[in-house]
């Protein structure tokens, strides 16, 4: 029982407060890299996964019900491939897209991982659940892609440019192991509770909500920086905007009603 709600507490703390610092490149981060070192990348690499709670969320869900540690290794090491390519290439061709879109994608692989969890595709849809390797694979060039559109708002040096994109996927491999790890044993003790069986439905339950609280956010910021004029970022004029808007909606349900 107080394992189960460290778990959620921990996963609801870690969303809400990464959520509010927009889980980007931040400025601080920006001008410290302008003369950064491969070491500076792989630091920056491994703060970045740590603090990316669309991911860890993911591989939480990925690691739920992995027993055996071979499986564990095989999975993992699908995800790796396949974000380390669209890490690697799409940072070194410059191809890019709106990062608040692109993790918006990837809140939905959350929000898929944790379906599956539920045997979502057997009991709603009637269909047989994808096998899990070359989906985890292709969701790893997704979360990739994700990582590169933050990369790519660092000023990257085009002399130094592989060297600084290599340093910063291996500092992503050292903080997925770092949190893989905590995962692996915290789920290890839970399976030999009886509380694990009374509340895995629960907890991809909040897994599924988190997902989708996400989308919600990442959406969110997507119109905001898709449609700057429609919706400003200034925060007096963001929050002005809302208000406003909130005001107009229950005029309208008002005069509905």
């Amino acid at each position: 029982m107080r394992l189960y709600w460290f778990v959620v507490i921990t996963l609801l703390s870690g969303v809400f407060s990464a959520a509010a610092l927009a889980h980007g490149i931040n400025e601080e981060a920006r001008s410290a890299m302008i003369a950064g070192d491969f070491w500076d990348y792989v630091h920056l690499g491994a703060d970045h996964m740590l603090s990316g709670y669309d991911h860890l969320l993911f591989l939480f869900g990925v690691m739920f019900f992995l027993t055996r540690f071979l499986d564990v290794i095989k999975i993992i090491t699908a995800f790796t491939i396949g974000h380390s390519i669209t890490l690697i290439f799409a940072t070194l061709y410059g191809i890019q897209a709106n990062p608040y879109a692109v993790d918006a994608v990837i809140a939905l692989t959350v929000m898929y991982k944790a379906f599956e969890n539920l045997d979502g595709f057997d009991r709603y849809w009637g269909i047989k659940t994808p096998d899990l390797l070359p989906v985890v694979l292709g969701i790893g060039l997704i979360h990739g892609f994700g990582l590169s559109t933050r990369l790519q708002q660092v000023p990257l040096d085009e002399s130094t440019l592989i060297t600084d994109i290599i340093g910063f996927n291996i500092g992503v491999e050292l903080g997925q192991v770092m949190a893989l790890s905590v995962m692996y044993l915290v789920l290890m003790v839970w399976r030999k509770r009886e509380s694990f069986k009374t509340y895995t439905v629960k907890i991809n339950w909040v897994l599924f909500s988190l997902g989708t609280y996400l989308l919600i956010v990442q959406y969110h910021s997507y119109l905001h920086t898709s449609h700057p004029h429609e919706f400003p970022m200034n925060e007096k004029h963001h929050l002005e905007f809302h208000e406003k808007q909130s005001i107009e909606s229950d005029s309208i349900d008002s005069l509905n009603n």
